[in-house]
């Protein structure tokens, strides 16, 4: 039988109470507060019949299965029909360096480098399913709160659809490169004076009672979108799983539609085994990896302090999401230091690759995993980088110019005079 998105049904349910809404229901919550899921009947084929239509895609270059999202849209949102807005975003590379493997302790570590998207960041790929959406709906505005990505991400995306955007990031705390995009797609950007914990509660706030409509990665379409990471990497893999994913660890967005992605493939018969999700947060941004330590017995909140801003979130949105998939997939959390992230962060950036920092977390992490005895030196591992290494310029040179000590990776620019002497013996000494 072949696979069509119509007649196809679509629905939003609670992950707490159970309770169920249409799929054009705008409340970013249920009303008993509990985060919501998208729900899709299962598509009407085999396995093998999903997987031979999502492959033929691959060479369609017409829209929208040119998206490396909508390529999978009977999976996402199959009823989104003409209502598509794409850049198109996706098509990610699946990338490895021997040095990079080497650093980290495996045979082979395999890169999923999501900084290649439209904006520079993974985002794009939840916002095309969000301002997807939000057309369907028609809001007052979109909004969100933001560490930088995210409201780069809307800005671009609502730019696209017309649509009046409104960022919230917190004051001082916010990556020049990712501000400086916010503001020249043209979003209404809010300098919260607090942190991005405070910028979610007023944004969340206003959702319910101004009428915009939320698009943090609560919001159950953003999840969508985020998905096709793995469906993606999958296909690039031939279906053949590995044996764990490796995602930075924040407000948890990745991490639960990881989760989510893994369920339907085994459900709809992509894939027959599920790999490990292992979720990486800084040492000083931790309380999902507090929260792990415990089973999950609490849900811990922390003052953030990590260099890697775009994890930098002591109250993650998604954390019942992420929750299910830690457990679903027999899941770890780990932490790793900023010490760490940087120097991973150099080496991924030295193999030719770039990333900002909050996505060395993933290979610093796949380093002390290993190290613990966690992941095995011949397991397939892929680790997600989450954005453009041009993200946060400056800590970028700040490492390589400034810090004190010498970090162990820098790279310190030398200072010469207009003289070919002096330019010879630089060349002389890359020589020996």
């Amino acid at each position: 039988m072949s696979v069509t998105s119509e007649s196809r049904r679509s629905w939003q349910c609670c992950i707490a109470c159970g309770d169920r809404l249409g799929e054009l229901d705008p409340r970013p919550r249920c009303d008993c507060g509990g985060l919501l899921d998208v729900i899709h009947a299962a598509p009407p084929s085999t396995g093998s019949e999903l997987r031979q239509l999502l492959d033929a895609r691959r060479t369609d270059f017409q829209a929208p299965a040119s998206s490396g999202v909508w390529r999978f849209r009977d999976l996402v949102l199959p009823s989104a029909g003409l209502e598509v807005l794409s850049h198109p975003e996706g098509n990610t590379p699946l990338l490895e360096r021997e040095s990079i493997s080497h650093w980290a302790k495996v045979a082979r570590l395999v890169l999923k480098h999501e900084g290649h998207n439209p904006t520079g960041s993974f985002k794009d790929r939840g916002m095309t399913v969000g301002i997807t959406q939000a057309r369907r709906i028609d809001p007052r505005a979109v909004a969100c709160a933001s560490t930088g990505n995210t409201a780069a991400s809307l800005a671009a995306y609502a730019a696209q659809a017309a649509i009046p955007c409104l960022v919230l990031v917190p004051q001082g705390q916010i990556a020049g490169g990712k501000l400086a995009q916010a503001l020249a797609y043209g979003a209404t950007t809010l300098l919260v004076r607090d942190g991005f914990d405070r910028c979610l509660a007023l944004i969340d706030q206003a959702a319910a009672e101004l009428g915009v409509y939320l698009l943090n990665s609560i919001n159950p379409f953003r999840i969508e979108g985020q998905k096709t990471i793995v469906f993606e990497l999958l296909q690039q893999l031939a279906w053949s799983p590995p044996d764990w994913l490796v995602v930075p660890a924040g407000n948890l967005g990745n991490t639960a539609a990881f989760g989510k992605a893994l369920e339907e493939a085994i459900a709809w018969g992509l894939i027959e085994r599920r790999p490990r999700i292992a979720s990486v947060q800084a040492e000083g941004a931790a309380p999902f990896a507090q929260s792990f330590r415990d089973g999950f017995a609490t849900r811990h909140e922390v003052v953030p302090d990590t260099i890697a801003s775009a994890i930098r979130i002591g109250n993650p949105a998604s954390y019942d999401r992420a929750v299910r998939a830690i457990r679903d997939t027999d899941g770890v959390v780990t932490t790793v230091s900023d010490e760490e992230i940087l120097e991973a962060k150099a080496v991924i950036d030295v193999a030719g690759i770039g990333c900002e920092p909050a996505s060395a977390a993933s290979v610093a992490g796949v380093r002390r995993l290993v190290r613990d005895g966690v992941i095995g030196f011949d397991q397939r591992v892929v680790a997600v980088l989450t954005g453009h290494i041009l993200k946060d310029p400056e800590l970028l040179l700040a490492y390589h110019q400034t810090s004190e000590p010498v970090p162990p990776k820098a790279n310190r620019p030398i200072e010469i005079d207009g003289d070919l002497g002096q330019l010879a013996r630089v060349l002389q000494r890359l020589e020996t």
